[in-house]
Formats: structure tokens, sequence, C-alpha cells
């Protein structure tokens, strides 16, 4: 067998150096190509920090999203509580993760638009500590009496209150809380005195109106539902711009004389570290869209009373500062706003 054996000058030498090169890249990332794209975030489970104990109205939608979104990246998705000081010690927590999708905070208006007002020496700012992701609900509350209260609509309490300047009051969970805040701008709009009265939470604030101690109180629609249809309690209003279809026939707060244009709500949503990467910052977003799309998932949002929003970005960015700016005068006009060192 005859050998032919190929002698190539320095130049040629060279090109066929670069050829051989461009074709082996080309190889190698043709090969690699699936390797990165199994790296591409998510490559780990991601956490979702809840700033509430289990149970409650953040931990149960935190975790009926969470189970589909796992299914939707392809990764776990787990709901780690860390509650505390009305969710402001998991806003902390999350401010200062890694700002790389793998740590998130399922937050709600109180810790990111209400305390800012409160507290001047928060461990975090909303408005630069975070990079808003997507709101996924938006909960409006009922005003209930007591079933055995004379007061039939709204009109009464406001009424009542005008004939009786601090004879009336209401209750709430806690002072600063959404259910404070929306008596106060109840209040406020309709140019009443009532008196407000702090409980422990939700559920001794109902014990006592339903008992005669207070007569007024903003609830949550799941709280509420079961003492509505077991006779306990009388829905004069819901807190948002129109009927629930959870609560049909009750007519929004906003449909009283003097009080247009009131609306009372807590959202949820999700929101990273500041500086989290756009590109995951928008898969994130897509995998929870396609969660609420799902029949299912807007079923168990019907069925709880919560309204779907599906706001991201510089929309909700927008959103939560103009929540804070509201509450802001409310939290000002009764007394409760942070003053420096406090």
């Amino acid at each position: 067998m005859r050998r032919t054996f190929l002698t190539f000058l320095p130049g040629r030498r060279a090109a066929l150096g670069k050829v051989l090169l461009h074709l082996l890249g080309g190889a190698l990332l043709a090969a690699g190509a699936p390797t990165m794209a199994h790296a591409a975030y998510p490559d780990k489970p991601i956490r979702v920090i809840v700033g509430f104990p289990p149970g409650g109205p953040n931990d149960l939608i935190a975790r009926m999203i969470s189970n589909k979104l796992g299914e939707n990246l392809g990764q776990a998705v787990v709901v780690e509580n860390r509650p505390g000081a009305n969710a402001e010690v998991a806003a902390a927590y999350v401010a200062k993760a890694t700002p790389d999708g793998y740590t998130v905070l399922f937050g709600s208006s109180g810790a990111l638009t209400i305390s800012p007002n409160m507290k001047a020496d928060l461990p975090y700012d909303p408005a630069k500590d975070f990079t808003p992701l997507i709101a996924v609900a938006d909960n409006p509350m009922l005003l209930v009496v007591a079933a055995t209260s004379p007061y039939k609509t709204t009109a009464d309490i406001v009424n009542a209150a005008r004939a009786k300047p601090g004879g009336l009051t209401y209750a709430s969970a806690g002072t600063g809380s959404p259910t404070h805040l929306a008596g106060a701008l109840f209040a406020s709009m309709a140019g009443l005195n009532i008196l407000h009265v702090p409980y422990k939470g939700g559920g001794p604030a109902m014990t006592d109106l339903i008992g005669g101690q207070v007569q007024m109180y903003f609830a949550g629609i799941p709280t509420a539902l079961p003492l509505i249809h077991g006779g306990k309690l009388r829905p004069l209003a819901i807190t948002g711009p129109a009927s629930s279809p959870v609560a049909p026939g009750i007519p929004p707060v906003a449909d009283t004389p003097g009080l247009k244009g009131y609306e009372a709500s807590i959202w949820y949503g999700f929101l990273a570290p500041a500086g989290t990467p756009p590109e995951v910052v928008k898969i994130f977003d897509n995998a929870v869209s396609k969660v609420l799309a799902d029949p299912k998932v807007q079923r168990q949002f019907a069925n709880d009373g919560s309204q779907i929003t599906d706001v991201r970005g510089e929309q909700f960015a927008n959103m939560m500062r103009d929540e804070k700016a509201k509450w802001g005068a409310i939290v000002k006009q009764i007394g409760l706003a942070a003053k420096p060192g406090q």
C-alpha cells in the first residue's frame, strides 16, 4: 500500500488549524447544549418564605400556588414559614438573601405597604430591597355585625355613628393590621368618630363581635362566611369595588352615600431580593401565571373569595407605591405614623 505524505507551508498550517478549531468549537457547543439547558434556572429547589404560621391565608395561598409551580418549573418549590412582627421578619430575611431566584418572599399588604408607614427602623425598604415578581390575588373584606345587631345596612352604621359620636366601636385583629386600617379609612371618609378596639388576632375579635362587646368588624371573607351561613354574623358590605361571586348580593361599601371610592383589601404576591436577573424573573413570573390560569386553581381562589390579579413587575411596584401612600395618609391621621428613632 502506497502512503502519501502531505507537507503544508506555515500559512496553510495556520489556516487549517483555525478551521479545525472552529469545527471543534461547534461540536463542543452542540454537545454542551443539553448541559447548559439543564444548568439554566431553576436547577435546584426554590424556597418560598411566608411570614405567618401555617394555616392562615398567606400560608394557604402560598402552598396552593407552590404545589403547581413546582410542576411547571420542574423543581421542588418548598414553602418555609418564618413568622414574626406581622411578616416583617420574613421580609427582612428575603431582602438580604442572594438575588438568584432561589429564595423568594410570598408577601402581602401589611409588611410591605403598611408597616413602612408605621416604623422608621424597618430592616428593609420595600421599594429598594425587592424585585416585585407577580401579585397573584386580592382579597376584599366583609363589613360584618352580629346577627342580633340592629344594623341592617352600612348606612345604618353611618347614621348611628353620626347620631352618637364615639358611641360605636369596631374591632380589629391588631393595631396597624389591614382590618384596623379598613375601619380607619371607613371612619375617615365618612367623617365619623368610631372607637377602635384592637385584639390579638381575628379569632378573639370575632368572638367579641358575636357576643356584642363591639359593634362591627372588617373580616376576611373565608373567616366570615361560615359564621354568616351559621347565622351568627350579618354581612353589610364588601370592601372591594364590586360584589363577590362567593358572597352574592352583598353590596360594596362604596355604594353607601359619603363613601364613594372606598376600597380596602389585602393583596398577595411574590417578591425576590433586589438585583434578581431579569431572565430569572421572566421564567418565574411565566410559571406562576400558568398556575393562575389553571381552572382548578381558579376555582379554589373563587371559593375563598379571592380575586386573581396576575400583576407583574413595574405595575406591581406601582401598586405597592400607591398602596403605601394611601395607607400612609390614614396612619398619619390616626397618629400611628413613624417618627425618627421610633
